[in-house]
């Protein structure tokens, strides 16, 4: 994926950027009057994953709509041959007739209800999933340019959306349009006369519905566009609730996500004011077509050229036929909105990863060695094309071999990190691993052969082994008690509630800084692969605590090729290599003393460091 395909989420995002209203609303409308109701139509598959569901649905809907238009026959034959002295018998069948109707309309109106709901509940919560899926499945460039709040908004609020229309709206579109069909062709079969008045004002009616029905859907793009920036915005100031308390930027933020909502509700209220005025203008039409169908039908009854019976047939088939038509016109708004919606889902699904894997993967050698190779390799970050993180670096890591990365911020260490676990791949060069081009491997089982502790912890919501069980989810209970041990983390473990099954809250809230770095480091220990990566993974450790981590590291790199990142240059003096990184290239490469002795960079680190200690 080049850094086009992660902008197809940027509109959304645009009030956040200053984009004004009119420009968003512009660039949207050639889209909606593109697309129409084609994002609906790719919800297919997903229906018929449950085909017996959905022709099951179909017949209900069926049952529904036959059992309506046989009213109008049961009430002209009452009309024309029940109310008279010699006929008085037959109303008593009439009404057995229109009982037993009614039965089978509201049994099939029921089932039909329960059919169409579930299947909507179901088919979301499909397309929930495989969102989700792809969503976790697409690269860090990905990332880098969407906000979180904004997928979270497509993954929540856009797909009950679409669940409100394929579980309900969709139901109540074919309910009305066989009504509207069936009680058409009875009209002409009643009256073709008349009928032929009535089919001259259908144009009139259908015409503005599909005017309208465009801009309803406009609008209700921007709509939703507009609420998933606001929800992007309240997703990432109450996940940093502390800093924004501790900055006391509470009035600042309120006055930001006020003005977001408002936005958002004006773009709702012009969404609704389309839709209120397309009912309106239909139903205006449909109604005054059939007063006028009905002063035309009045005058043929006292003209002897038709009975009373025939024309309140013909006019209950024709406020049939207007009511499917109405609802027609108001579910046509709401299948725009969940157009919209479903557009903008599979625009994320749309998004290829910019890293996956090759068509015919190279297998990885057995067993693991855990050998690193960067050759010539040259960087820049998708978001930042003409700034050179890394420029030209080579360099080999032997199996079982303990290099430190160091250098100042920004020298391009973490970088190093994540080409190793191919989150990105390099503009030049090759790294490998185990011998094998990184591009050429799986990216799952190359991640699956390393074990990385991150500085900045990411703590998830559940327990403390939960969270010990992401570095191996198949790991035994006796293995993350071992790993937790071996971290130090039972440490802590024993003194709370419930020990390891504990929960931290979310982000690890209830654990301190230190906690949260043994629990990654637990996680890495469980994960007992052959590279470890290490980004300063003792930092937030008080001293006491650092000298046993420390020991139950050395334990864990004995048996694995070590690579670390480290700002605290006390921590690499038992490493067999450093590498000194300076604004993307290596620039000095030994030991400890080595390097002291060189008297160049990395010796003005240390002089730095530990003078000042």
């Amino acid at each position: 994926m080049n850094d086009a395909s992660a902008s197809h989420l940027e509109p959304a995002a645009a009030p956040r950027r200053g984009a004004g209203a009119p420009a968003e609303a512009a660039a949207a409308a050639p889209s909606a009057r593109r697309v129409r109701l084609k994002p609906l139509v790719r919800l297919a598959p997903f229906v018929l994953r449950y085909k017996g569901h959905a022709v099951a649905a179909a017949v209900a809907i069926l049952l529904a709509a036959l059992a309506t238009l046989a009213i109008p026959l049961a009430v002209r034959r009452m009309i024309d041959f029940g109310f008279s002295a010699e006929s008085a018998g037959l109303i008593h069948d009439y009404f057995m007739v229109l009982i037993l109707v009614v039965t089978v309309l509201a049994g099939a109106s029921a089932w039909r209800f329960y059919l169409v709901t579930t299947l909507g509940e179901r088919v979301v919560a499909d397309l929930r999933a495989q969102v989700f899926r792809h969503v976790v499945a697409l690269s860090p460039v990905f990332f880098d340019k969407t906000q979180t709040g904004e997928v979270i908004s497509r993954l929540t609020a856009d797909t009950t959306q679409i669940k409100a229309a394929v579980g309900a709206s969709v139901s109540i579109a074919l309910r009305n349009f066989v009504l509207f069909t069936g009680a058409s062709a009875m009209m002409v079969v009643t009256s073709p006369r008349l009928s032929g008045f009535v089919i001259a004002a259908i144009p009139v009616i259908v015409l503005p519905l599909v005017a309208f029905g465009r801009m309803v859907r406009r609008r209700s793009r921007f709509a939703q566009d507009t609420l998933a920036a606001a929800s992007a915005y309240a997703a990432e100031l109450i996940g940093g609730v502390r800093t924004l308390q501790a900055f006391t930027y509470e009035r600042a933020a309120d006055t930001h996500f006020t003005a977001e909502v408002e936005s958002a509700y004006a773009a709702a209220r012009n969404a609704t004011r389309a839709r209120a005025v397309l009912t309106a203008v239909v139903i205006f039409l449909v109604f005054t077509s059939i007063i006028a169908v009905l002063w035309v039908g009045a005058r043929d009854v006292l003209a002897g050229d038709m009975t009373a019976g025939r024309l309140s047939q013909f006019v209950l088939y024709a406020v049939f036929a207007a009511g499917g038509l109405g609802e027609l016109s108001q579910v046509w708004g709401e299948l725009a909105q969940a157009s919209g919606a479903a557009e903008r889902l599979f625009e994320l699904l749309a998004v290829e990863p910019a890293i996956k894997a090759p068509a015919r993967p190279r297998p990885l050698p057995e067993p693991p060695r855990g050998a690193v190779a960067f050759e010539a390799v040259r960087f820049a970050y998708p978001a930042r094309p003409d700034t050179l993180v890394l420029d030209d670096v080579s360099f080999a890591v032997a199996p079982g071999e303990r290099v430190a990365l160091v250098g100042p911020s920004g020298a391009g260490k973490s970088t190093v990190f994540h080409l190793l676990l191919r989150f990105y791949d390099p503009l030049a060069g090759r790294v490998a691993f185990d011998g094998v081009t990184v591009r050429e491997a799986d990216p799952t089982a190359l991640r699956r052969r390393i074990a990385i502790v991150p500085q900045d912890v990411v703590i998830f919501e559940g327990s403390i082994a939960e969270n010990i069980r992401f570095g191996r989810p198949e790991a035994s209970m006796e293995e993350v008690e071992r790993a937790a041990a071996d971290a130090l983390v039972l440490d802590f473990a024993r003194s709370l509630p419930r020990g390891l099954e504990t929960p931290v809250g979310e982000r690890g809230v209830t654990l301190s800084g230190g906690q949260r770095q043994r629990i990654a480091i637990a996680r890495a220990i469980l994960r007992d692969a052959p590279l470890l990566l290490l980004d300063e993974a003792t930092s937030a450790l008080d001293a006491e605590s650092e000298t046993l981590v420390q020991a139950a590291l050395q334990r864990l790199m004995q048996r694995r090729t070590t690579i670390v990142i480290a700002h605290r240059l006390a921590t690499v003096l038992s490493c067999d290599r450093i590498l000194v990184l300076d604004r993307g290239r290596i620039v000095e490469e030994g030991n400890h003393a080595a390097l002291v002795a060189q008297g160049g960079l990395y010796a003005r680190l240390a002089r730095l460091q530990f003078e000042a200690g």
